[in-house]
């Protein structure tokens, strides 16, 4: 079914035309929605947004009339703007992850610590070094991200990352 069927279907019978644009265009949604939050959601969340997409494409479309020139291009139009607004959340999200207990993990006894800069150092550069200046030196995000030439939310995110990865490692080596 083309886009102008496709449009005069959900005109004369919105449900059985959300249900068609679903079937003919769900892959086209998700893989957009994966291709943009596959780094910062896990699959249910990807799929939330793609269910998220087609709710509001049938709402604005609802709201006027299904009066558009193309269905693929009006959902590729939503879909990329609700997926930078996830993506903004979800590093938002990360950022408010509690570094306290890395800080409190940095600050015990030195055995510990010895292994915690082995496990830093595992996770090689940038984030090796992202992690001393934050965590050892003291240095703030806002520095550390000037000095590496990346963006503030670059670096929060690679922080975030980090420290699971830390945490991976060193449940591994406990």
């Amino acid at each position: 079914m083309n886009d102008k069927e496709l449009l005069q279907l959900l005109k004369s019978n919105t449900q059985q035309g959300l249900a068609q644009t679903v079937m003919q265009y769900s892959a086209y949604v998700h893989k957009i929605a994966y291709t943009r939050l596959c780094d910062v959601c896990t699959r249910e969340d990807i799929e939330e947004a793609v269910s998220d997409i087609f709710l509001i494409f049938y709402e604005l479309g609802k709201k006027n009339g299904f009066d558009m020139r193309s269905v693929r291009a009006m959902l590729m139009v939503i879909a990329k703007r609700h997926c930078i607004n996830v993506f903004h959340r979800q590093c938002k999200q990360e950022e408010m992850l509690d570094y306290d207990d890395l800080e409190n993990t940095i600050a015990e006894d030195n055995s510990e610590n010895s292994d915690l800069i082995d496990a830093i150092k595992q996770l090689g550069e940038p984030d090796e070094q992202i992690f001393i200046r934050k965590y050892y030196l003291g240095e703030k995000n806002k520095d550390i991200a000037k000095d590496l030439g990346m963006n503030i939310s670059t670096l929060n995110m690679k922080l975030s990352r980090g420290l699971k990865k830390l945490k991976k490692i060193l449940e591994e080596g406990v």
